[in-house]
């Protein structure tokens, strides 16, 4: 099959969707820090998908995109919250993060030692930048869908854009995504065990090595 990427930001459900896939046959990376994990999983979601989107399209062609579009104030309270307990692992030179993460979320929403980093008006900025970017890149194409998770029979909805048929879907008689990492939780996808789980950083014949952009003439 193609690949699926998750590329809604951070705190907008991609837990519940790599959860709900995992459920339906997938076999799922919740943040893909090597090139062995992408090659190895079905879906990727979060890191580095949200970000390197327009790099993913080029490596793996035919692969389908899926926006997560949440509210913008439930969001921003859940990045605040996020952006709070991981900025001191993010920190450029003291921060223990890998250096893929580091970097997406410094793409994403900035200066991560900036004093406004929990600004209202900032964070939601960065929400309409990143949504925005998506729509123009994705602009007359086909394979992006984007999706709210409360709306009604937006699982349903998922699953047929990314190839299952009516019948498995029907078979499985599951209609609504998980609802994880509520409020101050974020560790859902560690605690949730399945055998279709991809490790993010899952080593190949080269090691933890992650794609090289440049070398691919994928920079910018």
């Amino acid at each position: 099959m193609n690949k699926v990427f998750i590329i809604g930001l951070p705190r907008t459900g991609t837990t519940s969707v790599s959860v709900a896939l995992l459920e339906h046959g997938f076999k799922v990376a919740h943040i893909g820090l090597t090139k062995k994990a992408f090659e190895v999983a079905d879906v990727v979601s979060d890191v580095p998908c949200f970000c390197d989107y327009p790099q993913l399209d080029k490596i793996f062609p035919g692969a389908k995109f899926i926006y997560i579009d949440r509210p913008i104030q439930p969001w921003i309270n859940s990045i605040q919250m996020l952006l709070t307990k991981m900025a001191p692992n993010l920190a450029d030179k003291t921060g223990t993060f890998h250096p893929i993460l580091k970097r997406c979320f410094k793409q994403t929403f900035g200066d991560l030692s900036a004093d406004d980093l929990l600004d209202e008006a900032r964070l939601k900025q960065c929400y309409l930048s990143h949504q925005q970017a998506v729509y123009r890149y994705f602009a007359d194409r086909d394979d992006l869908l984007t999706i709210k998770l409360n709306e009604p029979n937006s699982l349903h909805t998922l699953l047929r854009f990314i190839g299952v048929s009516d019948n498995v879907i029907a078979d499985n008689n599951t209609t609504d995504f998980p609802v994880l990492n509520v409020g101050s939780h974020v560790a859902s996808w560690g605690e949730y065990k399945h055998p279709n789980k991809v490790n993010t950083n899952l080593a190949g014949v080269e090691h933890r090595k992650f794609f090289d952009y440049q070398k691919l003439g994928l920079m910018g």
